[in-house]
């Protein structure tokens, strides 16, 4: 499966952006589907995830009740909502895939990556 990642740019402090993943060459929809950032100097982190059924989901901590993932299936894309963004968002946003229905939280775990998206939270 091939990804592709958009939506990122400059935001102000407080804004808000939606990424979307979109999916070609497989059937997307038996695929879980986590977005990463990665950040100048840090590791790249998991900061959301969706099940391929999309009734499982997972946040980490920083942007828990801040951004919300959700997929459409017949569109074959998976969407990150990102409100209420922070300079501490800044980073180089991936989306990737695991052709599993359930999520996994580890990085090595995700099979298929799309370039990433840049996004820039300015204070």
């Amino acid at each position: 499966v091939q990804l592709q990642a958009s939506g990122g740019g400059l935001v102000q402090t407080g804004g808000s952006l939606k990424l979307s993943c979109a999916a070609s060459g497989r059937t997307f929809s038996n695929y879980a589907v986590g977005w990463f950032r990665q950040a100048p100097g840090k590791d790249r982190e998991l900061i959301a995830a969706i099940s391929a059924s999309g009734d499982g989901t997972y946040y980490a901590d920083s942007v828990k009740g801040r951004f919300t993932i959700s997929r459409v299936g017949a569109k074959n894309t998976v969407y990150l909502q990102m409100n209420s963004l922070k300079p501490e968002d800044t980073a180089v946003y991936y989306c990737a895939a695991r052709p599993y229905l359930q999520i996994a939280t580890t990085t090595g775990r995700y099979d298929y990556w799309g370039q990433g998206t840049e996004v820039t939270v300015s204070s």
